[in-house]
């Protein structure tokens, strides 16, 4: 069974391919549950109009499985609670110039 920091680990090499920094740093991943046979992602994006939904999600799925083993990742786009700056990690606030 894989671990929720596995899992995470293998998110941070997930790019929103709009902001150019990983999606755990963006504050895009809501909810990281592994079981014995699969795993679950919720997730959000930046914009529900986000062009690049299913990039993102196919990179979740090839990213989690390469790592962990588990072929069977199970993505979940959620809008609540809404996406805010709020959510980006210091680190990543820093790369775009947000104040923290």
């Amino acid at each position: 069974m894989a671990t929720k920091g596995e899992v995470l680990d293998a998110l941070t090499r997930v790019i929103d391919p709009e902001i150019g920094l990983n999606i755990v740093d963006v504050g895009l991943v809501y909810r990281v549950e592994a079981f014995d046979d699969y795993i679950e992602v919720d997730f959000t994006l930046t914009s529900p109009g986000c062009p690049l939904a299913d990039t993102i999600v196919a990179d979740i799925q090839r990213e989690v499985s390469e790592a962990t083993g588990i072929d069977d990742v199970r993505t979940n786009l959620v809008w609540n609670p809404p996406w805010s700056l709020d959510f980006m990690s210091e680190e990543a606030r820093l790369q775009l110039g947000y104040p923290i």
